[in-house]
């Protein structure tokens, strides 16, 4: 398949689910135990319609082929494949890294755009000014994620929302906050404090519920832990976020399917009442 018949084969739009206004969807890291096929038939089981990738995920069982730009045409006309019988479609990729040389770094926008990318998720700071460069040249987002506070490295600053934003501020508002909120919680750090902190600029996000306040928190159920999701989604809402939104729940991994389909459910009901 060439890359224009792929690319027309990605021109339907975004899908919400229901009445959320943003694309609101899975990320595969919650069933890396499996294959991005699985992740695909179990993103669609969930009731989500979007699914976030991960760079280095098989791409199917008994397949040494790993997601990410790399692909060969037919392997990702094969990953089109499987999106479309599932009536997914893929949204955003990451968290990955990003070179700071743009003719290294362009492989990887050429293969977002020929999957209808909303967004690619990253750390990669020292890789701005070329992230600016294809983010205009693609019309991609670039979504800079948090990880937790590291008590071994202190040089690490993604954590801190207001170090985030000063990185973004001055940069092409297509560049913003991958919002993980719960690295944020891991952090000690209220999501609705550093949603606020980010003065608007959030392009995409990673949405957990955790259990505690703490590095040792884990995933639970939206609705049920201490991130103050409806916080979360109002805020959302009021800054007119389209996502993508994803589901990242990092806990139960071979069996956290029901829990991932109670928090698109919790998303869908929130908006709906």
């Amino acid at each position: 398949m060439t890359a224009l018949v792929l690319a027309m084969c990605l021109l339907s739009p975004v899908q919400p689910i229901d009445s959320t206004p943003f694309a609101m969807g899975v990320q595969a890291w919650t069933f890396n135990r499996f294959t991005a096929f699985e992740a695909i038939a179990k993103t669609a089981q969930a009731g989500a319609k979007n699914i976030e990738l991960f760079p280095g995920q098989a791409l199917r069982p008994g397949s040494e082929v790993k997601v990410g730009p790399e692909m060969s045409d037919a392997d990702t006309a094969a990953l089109v494949e499987q999106l479309k019988k599932f009536g997914v479609r893929a949204v955003a990729f990451g968290v990955t890294g990003i070179p700071k040389d743009v003719a290294q770094a362009r492989p990887l926008f050429q293969w977002a755009k020929r999957l209808g990318l909303i967004a690619i998720n990253t750390e990669s700071v020292d890789a701005m000014d070329t992230i600016e460069v294809l983010v205009r040249e693609f019309d991609i987002k670039v979504g800079f994620h948090d990880h937790p506070k590291r008590a071994d490295d202190p040089s690490y600053k993604m954590w801190d929302p207001a170090y985030v934003y000063s990185i973004l501020k001055n940069r092409d508002i297509r560049i913003g906050s991958c919002a993980d909120t719960g690295h944020w919680v891991r952090s000690g750090i209220k999501p609705v404090d550093a949603i606020k902190a980010l003065h608007g600029r959030i392009v995409s996000s990673h949405l957990k519920d955790l259990n505690a306040f703490g590095p040792d928190a884990h995933d639970v159920p939206y609705g049920t832990g201490v991130s103050d999701v409806p916080a979360i989604l109002d805020a959302y809402k009021k800054l007119n976020m389209t996502g993508p939104v994803s589901v990242e729940y990092e806990y139960d991994w071979d069996t956290s399917l029901p829990e991932v389909a109670s928090c698109i459910g919790y998303v869908r009901g929130y908006f709906e009442h």
